[in-house]
């Protein structure tokens, strides 16, 4: 992806730092790899050094470049997403509450397309309880996290499924951390109500069982 330069309309380095971005996500600047010094930068682009440097720096504190003394800037992720959930700050609160709403969405999204949707996640569903049956923690784990995904993958709206795809390590961590053998009933139940309601197209009653779902979690596994 060729380098252009800026239209005198944005901020150059709001436009520099946006050209930037675009090479980190499209991949034409790899993660791993180290871009092109400064000086190069601002000959491409036709802009100064400070403004490549302004932009530079904008990108390393959202986590997508790394400068490293003496060795230049190498992209470190071509998401900012998962360099955001991966820091400190985010609780299994958090986790919860990002999931109760994204879950919600995309289970009002599925029911809407029931035909198709219903059976991917009873198929899921069934694998959960298969688990639970089979009593191995980690592998109740595993099919749990595949439940949830079955239902972002359900919606069929790609943007949910990728931001649950940014935050999938965070959401097994909840599930991990939330599991017990033997389940408590009423986490059981609701997993069932919920397939249930998509299944029958309800998106209403879909959308609401899959945040109180989140909160029936939360509250039986409150010590």
């Amino acid at each position: 992806m060729p380098l252009n330069a800026p239209i005198r309309q944005a901020p150059l380095v709001v436009q520099v730092t946006e050209q930037f971005r675009a090479l980190i996500v499209s991949g034409a600047w790899p993660v791993g790899s180290r871009i092109p010094g400064e000086i190069q930068l601002a000959e491409d682009l036709d802009v100064s050094r400070g403004t490549v440097r302004e932009a530079l720096r904008a990108l390393s504190v959202a986590g997508l470049l790394e400068p490293r003394v003496g060795d230049g800037t190498y992209v470190r992720a071509s998401d900012e997403l998962p360099v955001l959930l991966a820091r400190d700050t985010v609780s299994i609160d958090h986790v919860f509450e990002a999931r109760a709403g994204l879950e919600a969405a995309a289970a009002r999204a599925a029911a809407a397309i029931p035909e198709t949707a219903g059976p991917a996640i009873e198929r899921a569903l069934v694998e959960r309880m298969r688990a639970h049956e089979a009593g191995d923690l980690d592998a109740c784990v595993a099919a749990d996290a595949a439940f949830h995904r079955a239902v972002i993958e359900a919606s069929g709206n790609p943007l949910l499924a990728r931001l649950h795809e940014a935050m999938a390590g965070l959401v097994t961590h909840s599930i991990a951390e939330t599991s017990a053998l033997p389940e408590p009933r009423e986490v059981g139940d609701a997993h069932r109500a919920l397939a249930d309601a998509i299944a029958r197209g309800d998106r209403d009653a879909a959308g609401a069982l899959a945040a109180s779902l989140i909160d029936t979690v939360r509250a039986t596994a409150a010590p």
